[in-house]
């Protein structure tokens, strides 16, 4: 057979991950692989602080400054990466983040000086930051805008399947051969995904999709874009402000004992992955009830937290409802993002988790400002309160600026045929 021949016979072949009218493509899922790791590698470290200061020979509060390095790297790397690889396919970007998510780890494993392991860190999460943005697109893609939350959401619920699954696995790795064998397991794990990725998602030509740079950047300038990306700051600032420092307000506050500190924890950590989906699956048919509604019922529940600290029982059970509803509009909220950042889609995706990154950095903060209050330890849930509600400024002005007009046009465009879907 001619190679003519091979290729329109592939051609002439269904494609096997096209979605229906209300299933996601596989390639959604395998991107929130991608992103169960980036999240796993950010947080693991503080569940093996006590192993790498051991061998080390250095403080936990030096070994903390690996996940505090790694949030600043976040923050940089999400925009300037999505800047700097705009002239690249986004499947080269994603799968060149991978590269470098492994190389990474490999580094940090071998590494035994404080400094490059920091070094490293960073460089990681300038990788992982380009990964989360351009892989939002690519979801939002590949489902369709009539999908498009939903599918962005299953790539976060990727993130938050970390917290419970993804970190709590890596401090067992580290009991049972060593910290340094965590980052080995990611690594491993991170080379498999890009496997799958570079088989799954669709080859796309940058010379079709791309503007000029002044072009795509004008796009930046939309009010809604900047309304949204506040509401990224508050909503995550505000719900981190307090869960934060959960653990101390359980203990102390509540009575509640230090052994069952980890279950709550991952009470609340079921919940943001239950309440991402949920979430997502309601913003593609009524964005602007979620993004309202979502913040309005988290303030409430923060105000509990702060109100009833030291009942037990309604702590737990506001923590849990807290997991449900503090992040379960992010999906909708990068979806918004992404869409009325118009031809800059990749942009507005990276600005958002950029926001998202801001948001945790000032609500940690202020957070843990508010412990030297007066308030104590209800400080931080009254902070978070009141962060919280400052989200519904700007998810409301969109809401009715939305009604004015028709919603933003479809950013993505079409899918791109793969036939070959070659690695």
């Amino acid at each position: 057979m001619t190679e003519e021949a091979r290729t329109a016979l592939v051609r002439a072949r269904p494609s096997t991950d096209v979605p229906s009218a209300n299933r996601l493509p596989l390639v959604a899922y395998v991107l929130a692989l991608g992103t169960f790791l980036m999240l796993t590698t950010e947080f693991v470290v503080a569940g093996i602080l006590p192993e790498i200061a051991g061998d080390l020979r250095i403080t936990l509060a030096s070994a903390g400054s690996l996940i505090t390095v790694f949030a600043v790297g976040m923050v940089v790397g999400a925009p300037s990466m999505a800047l700097l690889t705009t002239r690249l396919s986004r499947r080269t970007t994603l799968l060149l983040a991978l590269a470098v998510f492994v190389l990474g780890h490999v580094f940090v494993a071998l590494a035994s000086d404080l400094t490059l392991l920091m070094v490293a860190r960073f460089v990681t999460a300038l990788a992982t930051g380009a990964f989360w943005a351009v892989a939002a697109v690519v979801a939002a893609r590949e489902a369709g805008p009539a999908l498009g939350s939903r599918a962005i959401s299953v790539v976060g619920a990727g993130g938050s399947l970390a917290t419970v699954l993804g970190v709590p696995l890596g401090a067992l790795v580290a009991q049972a051969v060593g910290w340094r064998g965590t980052f080995w397991a990611l690594a491993v794990a991170a080379a498999v995904a890009s496997m799958f990725i570079a088989r799954l998602v669709p080859r796309d030509v940058p010379a079709q999709r791309a503007e000029s740079l002044r072009t795509e950047l004008a796009d930046l300038r939309s009010a809604r874009l900047w309304l949204v990306l506040a509401a990224c700051v508050t909503t995550t600032g505000g719900v981190l402000a307090a869960y934060s420092f959960i653990a101390p307000v359980l203990t102390d506050q509540a009575g509640v004992s230090p052994t069952l500190v980890p279950l709550v924890l991952t009470v609340f950590g079921v919940g943001s992955f239950a309440g991402t989906l949920v979430g997502g699956r309601l913003g593609d048919a009524h964005p602007r009830l979620v993004t309202v509604m979502t913040p309005a019922v988290t303030t409430v529940i923060l105000l509990g937290i702060a109100l009833l600290s030291g009942s037990a029982p309604a702590l737990i059970a506001l923590v849990a409802l807290l997991g449900l509803f503090g992040l379960s509009a992010n999906g909708v909220l990068i979806h918004l993002a992404v869409s009325h950042a118009g031809r800059a889609a990749t942009m507005g995706s990276a600005l958002s988790v950029a926001a998202f990154n801001v948001g945790t950095a000032i609500g940690t903060g202020l957070g843990g400002a508010a412990l030297a209050s007066p308030l104590g330890l209800d400080g931080p849930a009254a902070v978070g309160t009141a962060v919280v509600a400052l989200t519904l400024v700007p998810t409301a002005a969109l809401a009715i600026g939305s009604r004015r007009r028709q919603g933003p046009a479809n950013p993505y465009p079409p899918r791109t045929e793969n036939p070959s879907c070659a690695l």
